[in-house]
């Protein structure tokens, strides 16, 4: 490489670095800091459901009292809900103001609130408040780096480049969301506000170093905030959320409160609040929500596609977990305490799954296109739903790891191609708008996913699940009336025991003091590993085969979905490859 003189003639200096090649450096800092960040946010969002039983101990809650199951769906739901509503928003707030920016500021909030979740000053309900409120701005704080991330990502790399940055990014979100299972269980031996902990050091490396190194290379449009449309969505999509989080919970003497008033209330307001929204967004001259977006039939279809699959897959999660834990594990002689960790342990075929399919795809759908693996990756989810659904409750692992190694590598093989195709068909300006539309249908299906699948479960259990429990507590002796009391709890109470790692059966007869009034062989019984695996097997399953058939009908859907999106507009490809470098 030739040197050329400085201006006074002295000493030679190296030639300036070619603009490609600062390019090219800065997409792999972007690609680097980004899918830190998603990876910490998806982390997060799944760390506290294992560490729960460790949390609620430390604060010294009960975790199953009547009131406790409110901050538990909280803990759990309430991250997906600020996510779906903000994501947008955000987006939007990024194409007019700087995508880096607000993605900057994000991972500033994000680790601020990290570290205010590890000092709860307090105990009890109000401890669990503190958590809950500062896990709403710890989301905040995720939504501005999830709606922005993508938009940044596809800024930064070129259209033929650009399925295997998005895969790595996607892989890196959906590795966090299965890695934080293992790692609650693993951090909460030692303590649990380690769960928050972890995210301290990434967050303010990364704050600093997103600071320093990342820049807006894409148009920034400046507008009028839609304050009405904005008012209107976060509203109606809150309400809606709402609802249904508060739907799961016993309402009266009812299994779950889909009856009550204020249920019903909140959810047909919140439906009239989103249809006034999209009224709005026609008429309003610089709308939060770009409905002429979906005229074209990639960026459509695309999204429709991973609505459907986040619809059949958010809430999978909870389901293996209440499988495992509840049913397989203790079977197989694993004392109740130790099934979160192991639990997640056991469900890591489904990530090493996703982490191979999900880079290879994306690189691989940059020069063959993305509809044979979207589809094809829908088309393998669909048929592992149909294998677990045909699994025998207490199965031989080989074939569950099998089934859910093929379920990860169908999402994985769908992600990052839809994502890229998505993305690459809308104009460079409306990027950020586009990132948060996509996220914001992707967060929505999975907290009413999540919400469905435990519906179609109480429901199951519910027809058979009290009978079968009050019998079997009779039959080793345990008095009528306790019998008939611990048979007439809400379901979800056992499915939240389940999750929480508790022995259900000790626990609901713990209060009453039976256990120490019956002989030694009924205690034994009742509190060993197979007796409550046993009674609730058949309604879990019945509860399993609805599910799994649901999810089943989703992943064709989003299959069919993927297969006619077609191929790209060729002027808006153009349009989104027209990025401008500062």
């Amino acid at each position: 490489m030739s040197a050329r003189l400085d201006s006074d003639g002295g000493v030679p200096t190296p030639p300036a670095e070619t603009r490609s090649t600062v390019r090219d450096r800065y997409q792999w800092v972007a690609l680097a800091n980004t899918t830190a960040a998603v990876f910490m946010s998806a982390l997060d969002s799944s760390i506290v459901l294992i560490a729960l039983p460790a949390i609620f101990q430390g604060i010294h809650l009960s975790p199953l009292t009547a009131g406790s199951i409110g901050y538990l769906l909280w803990m759990i739901m309430g991250y997906r809900l600020v996510q779906s509503v903000f994501v947008l928003t955000l987006g939007r707030l990024g194409d007019m103001f700087g995508r880096v920016r607000i993605y900057n500021a994000g991972f500033a909030v994000f680790t601020l609130a990290s570290i205010l979740l590890s000092f709860d000053p307090f105990t009890g309900g109000h401890g669990a408040l503190w958590l809950i409120g500062w896990r709403l701005v710890q989301a905040l704080g995720g939504s501005m780096l999830s709606a922005n991330s993508t938009a940044i990502l596809t800024d930064a790399f070129p259209a033929d480049r650009r399925g295997f940055a998005l895969g790595i990014n996607q892989v890196a979100a959906m590795a966090g969301s299965f890695v934080g299972l293992a790692a609650g269980g693993l951090l909460v031996l030692w303590d649990w506000r380690a769960v928050f902990w972890v995210n301290v050091p990434v967050g303010i490396f990364g704050t600093w170093w997103a600071y320093r190194r990342l820049r807006d290379t894409g148009e920034r449009h400046p507008g009028r905030i839609d304050w009405w449309g904005n008012l209107t969505f976060a509203l109606g999509l809150s309400a809606v959320l709402l609802a249904i989080t508060s739907g799961i919970q016993p309402y009266g003497g009812h299994t779950m409160g889909w009856t009550s008033p204020t249920v019903l209330t909140e959810l047909i307001g919140g439906l009239v609040l989103l249809v006034i929204f999209v009224f709005i967004e026609r008429r309003a001259a610089d709308p939060m929500f770009q409905l002429h977006l979906f005229h074209n039939r990639v960026f459509t279809a695309g999204n429709a596609a991973g609505f459907l699959t986040r619809l059949a897959q958010g809430g999978l999660q909870f389901m293996l977990i209440i499988w495992l834990q509840g049913i397989w594990l203790p079977l197989h002689g694993y004392d109740y305490a130790d099934t979160p960790l192991w639990a997640g342990i056991f469900l890591l075929p489904m990530t090493i799954g996703f982490l191979i399919s999900g880079p290879v795809s994306g690189w691989l759908s940059d020069r063959l296109g993305a509809r044979a693996f979207a589809t094809g990756g829908m088309a393998l989810f669909a048929a592992s739903f149909v294998g677990l659904m045909l699994l025998p409750v207490d199965f031989p692992y080989w074939l569950f790891a099998l089934l859910i190694a093929a379920n990860g590598i169908g999402v994985g093989m769908f992600s990052s191609p839809n994502s890229s195709s998505v993305m690459s068909s809308v104009p460079a300006r409306a990027r950020g708008v586009a990132s948060g539309m996509r996220s914001t249908f992707q967060n929505s299906g999975t907290a009413v996913s999540i919400s469905v699948y435990f519906s179609l479960m109480v429901v199951g259990l519910a027809s058979a699940l009290p009978h079968t429990l009050t019998a079997g507590l009779r039959q080793q002796g345990v008095p009528i009336a306790t019998a008939e009391q611990i048979g007439a709890l809400p379901p979800v109470s056992t499915l939240f025991a389940a999750i929480l790692g508790l022995n259900p059966i000790q626990y609901l007869l713990a209060p009453s003091g039976v256990l120490s009034t019956l002989p030694a062989a009924s205690r034994q019984t009742l509190t060993g590993h197979t007796f409550f695996p046993d009674l609730i097997t058949k309604p879990f399953h019945q509860g399993l085969i609805v599910v799994f058939a649901t999810s089943t009908a989703l992943a064709v859907l989003a299959a069919i979905a993927s297969f006619h999106s077609g191929a790209r507009d060729a002027v808006q490809d153009n349009q989104s490859r027209s990025t401008t470098w500062h």
